[in-house]
């Protein structure tokens, strides 16, 4: 019986950890919330359809896609999700490593890769791995969104100008060099629509604040851009005669009918192929999307559940790809726009999705008419307000190491492919950190006299300087005690070669942990010095530390004489073989 309530209580627990906001927040509504949530519900759904459609074309995958992703993961995300403003969609992070799996792949491929994203996600919720996420060093963070920027806007210039290329190539310097030499091609009409589409949305906000346009500060630069842009294009083309403005209707096919669901066919050799990109996916979705909760709970004073979010952002890449989607994860942009205009709990980003939901089904074949240079010019400003050039400046005056993992996972990105440079970064990060653990433990020797006035482990009430005793040699391990500190006791006998002691005292005070290559480290010095004929003795090791080294043998290696809970005694047990 007590077991079963143990296994019940934890099921609790576990219950309680995973509730999603929406729960809790309903318990306490009312219509004024509602209204409030309706309102930025409707706004952010507008904010969220241009950019859904950018999304989707610059992924390689036609407009709906997008949106249709918009709809299925913003409404999961929301229902399911652990923070009360997070607003979930495709986003400007997952273009690049879309677009490359879909030429490797093809569109299925994507989709089995994305529902393998879910499932990765959904077990980094599980296993309680959202705080561990944060961690990852804000320089890899920096360096990739930086790299996707550049990316990005390198894959707008063809659209953006109106480039007649044959074939646009994947590689980052051959497409600048393809873009340069094919430059002569530019259609004027084209780049004037996405020129005039970047500087209107760049200076729609301080418009805005003039008089008669107060009244539209609601409303998104880029949706005014493309009203703007789509209507200036179809007049150039019926009273003007220009035609050589491309549409999204030259390009795709545009339908607002809802899919079916469909379960892609999976082979066991597609999935093998797939884990690495799978797994980009769902870091980068678990990365942005707790980024973005992050900076939500900073501005709303509220506390999202890391791991109920890594949930809700699993299933929504489940679902999202089932209905002809794309991975999606939490927007940043559209997260702020909820919040600034009231959105304070999950029906918002719920209003957002069903906004979007009847655009798509009622007015998405107007979207045939908008201007490709249009849709460029908009991502051209996301992979600008992207890029966080002010952040990649202020790393550069950071250390050294720092400043190498920001430019090998930018550079990375850019060049090679989001993947590589995730895997690379976190390799260099990890490198450099192990390092910097290792210098923090230092090893000393002690040769003359101790101090027990600036010690811990001497014996209480006497105060006295202890002298060492001839034939003595103590050692202090100030720190973890891990792969670094063996090299360093080393390092340090090898300078005191000459001296061969009778009894080594080594002074464990100042050691919070021993790892496995620590314990081997200290196990061989302990065999040398045997062979040496010279006796080890262990002094003030703490009880977690002791209890390690009990584990695997030390007392009957030493001797449990010769492992001394403080200085004092480890000193008069040193006299007594010495003599």
């Amino acid at each position: 019986m007590k077991k079963i309530a143990q296994v019940n209580e934890k099921a609790q627990w576990l219950l309680e950890d995973v509730k999603p906001k929406l729960w809790t927040t309903l318990r306490h509504y009312d219509r004024k919330q509602f209204m409030t949530d309706l309102m930025a519900g409707v706004i952010v759904g507008i904010v969220a359809l241009p950019l859904a459609i950018a999304f989707g074309i610059a992924s390689g995958v036609t407009p709906e896609k997008g949106i249709i992703t918009a709809i299925v993961a913003g409404l999961l995300v929301s229902v399911l999700g652990g923070s009360k403003v997070q607003i979930g969609g495709p986003t400007g992070a997952f273009i690049i490593i879309i677009y490359g799996i879909i030429q490797q792949y093809g569109f299925e491929g994507l989709t089995i890769a994305t529902l393998m994203a879910g499932v990765f996600l959904i077990m980094f919720g599980v296993l309680h791995l959202g705080t561990i996420i944060k961690y990852i060093p804000y320089p890899i963070v920096v360096g990739f969104t930086s790299g996707i920027a550049v990316t990005i806007f390198t894959t707008q210039i063809k659209d953006l100008f109106g480039l007649t290329m044959a074939k646009v190539p994947s590689d980052f310097i051959e497409k600048w060099i393809a873009y340069v030499h094919d430059f002569v091609t530019l259609d004027p009409w084209s780049a004037l629509v996405g020129v005039a589409s970047v500087v209107l949305i760049a200076v729609w906000p301080k418009l805005t604040h003039l008089p008669l346009l107060s009244y539209l500060k609601k409303i998104p630069g880029s949706l005014i851009a493309i009203i703007v842009m789509t209507v200036a294009a179809l007049l150039l083309k019926q009273y003007a005669g220009v035609t050589s403005i491309e549409t999204i209707g030259d390009r795709f096919s545009i339908s607002n009918v809802l899919p079916d669901a469909q379960v892609p066919v999976m082979s066991w050799e597609t999935i093998k192929g797939l884990v690495s990109p799978a797994i980009t996916i769902a870091i980068l979705g678990a990365i942005e999307s707790l980024l973005s909760a992050t900076v939500a709970d900073g501005v709303i004073g509220d506390h999202h559940n890391s791991n109920t979010e890594l949930i809700a952002q699993g299933v929504a890449n489940l679902a999202s790809p089932l209905f002809g989607g794309i991975p999606a994860t939490g927007a940043i942009a559209r997260t702020m726009t909820n919040i600034n205009n009231g959105g304070r709990t999950p029906v918002a980003g719920i209003v957002h999705a069903a906004v979007l939901l009847l655009i798509f089904l009622f007015l998405m074949p107007l979207a045939q008419y908008i201007p490709m240079a249009c849709l460029a010019g908009v991502l051209v400003i996301v992979s600008y307000n992207m890029c966080g050039w002010r952040s990649f400046l202020s790393i550069l005056k950071n250390p050294k190491s720092d400043v190498i993992v920001l430019w090998v996972t930018f550079l990375l990105t850019i060049i090679f492919d989001l993947t590589i440079a995730i895997e690379v970064g976190l390799i260099c990060a990890c490198l450099l950190f192990m390092r910097r653990m290792a210098e923090t433990t230092d090893v000393k020797v002690i040769s003359q006299e101790i101090d027990p006035s600036q010690d811990s482990d001497f014996e209480m009430g006497n105060l006295e300087h202890l002298t060492i005793p001839e034939g003595v040699e103590v050692y202090e391990i100030n720190g973890p005690y891990f792969f670094g500190a063996g090299n360093r006791f080393e390092e340090i006998m090898e300078a005191l070669h000459h001296q061969r002691p009778k009894v080594r005292i080594i002074r464990m005070r100042k050691v919070p942990f021993v790892d496995s290559t620590g314990i081997h480290n200290l196990t061989n010095l302990c065999l040398m010095s045997q062979k040496e004929g010279i006796q080890v003795v262990l002094s003030g090791v703490n009880p977690k530390v002791a209890e390690v080294l009990s584990r695997v043998g030390f007392p009957e290696m030493l001797g449990k004489e010769n492992i001394c809970s403080h200085i004092n005694l480890a000193l008069a047990r040193a006299k007594e073989i010495v003599e």
